[in-house]
């Protein structure tokens, strides 16, 4: 049960959750989500701007940082997936304990997720 919800659940979460969005859009037209003239479209698209500054304001450095402080913040996730990915390889090479290798297979998981889920499932729902 626990290799369901930690691998299954959340790799077919977005598709369930993007059934359900095009059941009531189905049931309602689609188009209450839609703007109903340019007035809004442009307050939309505004806000999608904002929103987007928003989340590059959350991860950008305040004040002045050296470059090899800005340059270790950006690698922060690759390395910190690069690492997770190693110690999966050796801990399967090295035949570690089963539970050590269960967990860190979980962690792997995520990290493809991270890396690969979302190119795919944009992949996929565009039908190619």
């Amino acid at each position: 049960m626990s290799i369901l919800l930690t691998t299954l659940l959340p790799a077919l979460l977005p598709s369930f959750a993007d059934g359900l969005r095009g059941i009531f859009a189905r049931i309602t037209g689609g188009k209450g989500a839609q703007p109903q003239n340019i007035n809004e479209v442009i307050t939309l698209m505004n806000a999608e701007t904002e929103r987007l500054k928003t989340v590059a304001a959350l991860d950008s450095p305040t004040g002045t940082v050296h470059t090899w402080v800005a340059d270790l913040r950006a690698l922060q996730r690759p390395a910190i997936a690069t690492m997770i990915i190693v110690a999966y390889i050796t801990a399967i090479s090295i035949s570690a304990p089963a539970d050590t290798v269960a967990s860190l297979a979980d962690y792997v998981q995520m990290v493809t997720f991270y890396l690969f889920g979302d190119r795919a499932y944009s992949y996929r729902k565009a039908g190619r």
